[in-house]
């Protein structure tokens, strides 16, 4: 046998502890598709209204409940952080959402319902912790930025700080640093979580398989996920300026519509 018969042979032949392995596959989607999954996503939400505005309510409380605690314990400085954080890890409190639009899904193509997966509460977890580290970090930047522009002084106060920050040079400079920085760490984290908690409620994986999976999804769909984290990040903008009361709405809509990005993206992928 030939050299590169050889190698042929030892690529093409896995090792024992590799049998069945399925390389991921993932579809290639259109730069249409975010409108799509929203459409989708408003469609599943007027079928259960109610029960989209139980999770858009109980975010909103969570919301307000750690905006209360952080002003009480008179840490005001990590609200802006600690709200754009609240975009990075609510997926994690739409996992019902999730197993809601795959359900309606599966009535909508006459096909049987889906079996119920017990969710894996551990794995979940350690996404949770994953995100929750990684918004831990962004605060911490944020906090040397802010030590970089203005020096070790003492917070001055909420209403001050937005003041500095929009009406001087050195505030729109740091802003505009910071916006930079902070959107790095806002594109791994969108990369990782955009389908891995959809995944988990999908199939048996473990975290990092599925955190995985997203990251190849995401960076080989690049520029249509730019696009849906832009929707995502416009209508949660949108949410802010309502005094989060929007988001009622807008949270239990973007939950049905993560759904349907991950069932168009990893479901009857071609070989």
């Amino acid at each position: 046998m030939s050299d590169s018969n050889m190698a042929a042979e030892h690529v093409t032949t896995p090792p024992d502890d590799l049998e069945g392995y399925q390389p991921l596959r993932v579809n290639i989607i259109s730069g249409k598709a975010p409108n799509r999954w929203l459409a989708k996503g408003w469609a599943d939400f007027k079928r259960r209204p109610f029960f989209g505005i139980g999770y858009g309510l109980f975010f909103v409380l969570i919301s307000y409940l750690t905006i209360a605690v952080l002003i009480w314990t008179e840490l005001e400085w990590m609200l802006g952080p600690a709200l754009a954080g609240a975009m990075l890890v609510g997926p994690i409190l739409a996992t019902g959402l999730y197993r809601e639009s795959r359900r309606q899904a599966a009535l909508a193509k006459g096909e049987a319902m889906p079996e119920y997966n017990r969710l894996n509460i551990s794995q979940v977890a350690l996404i949770g912790a994953v995100l929750m580290t990684m918004l831990l970090i962004w605060i911490r930047a944020a906090v040397i930025i802010y030590a970089l522009f203005f020096g070790l002084t003492p917070f001055p106060g909420l209403w001050e700080t937005i003041t500095v920050l929009f009406l001087t040079p050195t505030g729109l400079t740091m802003l505009a640093v910071g916006s930079a920085v902070g959107g790095l760490f806002a594109a791994f984290v969108f990369a990782i979580s955009a389908f891995s908690i959809p995944m988990l409620v999908d199939k048996d994986v473990d975290a990092f398989t599925a955190m995985g999976s997203s990251f190849v999804a995401v960076t080989r769909n690049f520029w249509p996920m730019v696009k849906w984290g832009a929707i995502i990040s416009l209508l949660f903008g949108l949410g802010l300026a309502t005094g989060l009361i929007g988001m009622i709405i807008i949270f239990p809509i973007l939950g049905h519509a993560t759904w349907h990005a991950y069932d168009e993206v990893f479901h009857n992928v071609s070989p």
